[in-house]
């Protein structure tokens, strides 16, 4: 699963993927710095890990990760090959959701491809990109639905009536993502590997100053009147403050954001909020050689989340010993839980949860 970070050239992307990988990315003054695209695996920053290690003592701990790819900056015209569109088009259509970084200060030494700032134009300019390229798509689709729908087929003629609704949206800028479709048409939609059909979170490039202000940068409270109406979120970010952040201690970095007045580093948040947006989930084991966090769909069964850590486990799947979270750390113990009656088992049947504490049992 991979997130694909986007934007108009010069808005922070590269500098915000160098942060995120800890990588030694081209960041440059001018557009089109990055051309292909770079790929870096990020740990998710999960403060249950640590909490379930001082109940087994492991030997090591290993977090869940989430990938991340930097895309190369896009310009008015992609749709039809302007700058590096296509390269960028076909780079987007890889990933599984998009993170789409928007500059919301002012900077006269940093140039702006658009020659201003203006948030709400600039994820317009993407945005209608991605909606000529998916007309381009859609209507190549429905040439073929067509001719083939006078058979009569059923499944034919939903998927005719499908795409006759995605056209109309498209045809009136509308994001095939913000269109409430039932769950055999969101099956059909998957298919076709739509650009606006791909969930979005938008990052506010703020100053320095401004994320300590949030609530007087007008541009960043247009920019989450825009993302509510489509059901998207906004995460406040300052590239340059958390590019500081990192080459700090741990201590100093505690230090630094206390005296800022803020809790944790903006990059936690954005690598939380990314997770969720795959529609990742996290589940655990917990041992003395090590506390692992794994990562898996929502709505992934037992059998399925014990092949994330050996396919022998799924072949030969028994049962499932599962406690959640909450029940293990209040119990402080594998043997109080058990006495207690907490530790369930599961079949095959079962849904994995977020914060689940999983043993496989299996016999191959």
């Amino acid at each position: 699963m991979e997130a694909g970070i986007v934007g108009l050239p010069n808005v922070g992307k590269s500098t915000l993927f160098n942060i995120l990988t800890k990588s030694k990315v081209e960041v440059a003054n001018y557009p089109f710095c990055t051309i292909d695209p770079n790929v870096g695996i990020v740990d998710v920053p999960d403060d249950r890990l640590y909490e379930l290690a001082k109940i087994v003592n492991p030997q090591k701990i290993v977090p869940a990760t989430v990938k991340f790819v930097d895309i190369a900056g896009l310009v008015r015209g992609a749709s039809k090959g302007e700058g590096l569109g296509n390269k960028f088009l076909s780079h987007i259509r890889e990933v599984d959701a998009i993170i789409h970084i928007v500059r919301c200060f002012v900077d006269e030494n940093i140039v702006h491809v658009e020659g201003s700032i203006n948030p709400l134009r600039d994820i317009e300019v993407i945005n209608l990109e991605l909606i000529l390229a998916d007309m381009e798509s859609v209507e190549r689709r429905l040439e073929r639905v067509r001719k083939n729908s006078k058979s009569g087929n059923k499944a034919i003629l939903q998927e005719l009536e499908l795409l006759e609704k995605f056209s109309e949206a498209l045809n009136r800028q509308i994001p095939v993502r913000t269109l409430n479709l039932s769950q055999e048409e969101t099956q059909i939609l998957k298919q076709l590997n739509l650009l606006t059909s791909k969930p979005v979170l938008y990052v506010a490039n703020l100053s320095e100053e401004d994320i300590l202000n949030q609530e007087e940068n007008q541009y960043l409270k247009q920019l989450k009147e825009y993302a509510e109406k489509e059901g998207s979120k906004v995460i406040p970010i300052c590239a340059k403050l958390e590019e500081d952040l990192i080459n700090l201690s741990e201590e100093e970095r505690k230090s630094f954001l206390e005296e800022l007045g803020l809790k944790e580093p903006g990059l936690n948040k954005l690598i939380r909020e990314s997770y969720a947006l795959l529609d990742l989930i996290t589940f655990f084991t917990a041992g003395p050689k090590e506390v692992h966090a794994w990562t898996i769909k929502r709505g992934t069964k037992a059998p399925q989340a014990a092949g994330k850590i050996h396919s022998d486990f799924e072949r030969g799947f028994i049962r499932a010993e599962v406690i959640s979270y909450e029940n293990l750390i209040k119990c402080g113990s594998y043997t109080k839980a058990r006495d207690e009656g907490l530790i369930r088992l599961e079949g095959k049947d079962y849904v994995v949860e977020d914060g689940d504490v999983v043993v496989f049992r299996f016999n191959v």
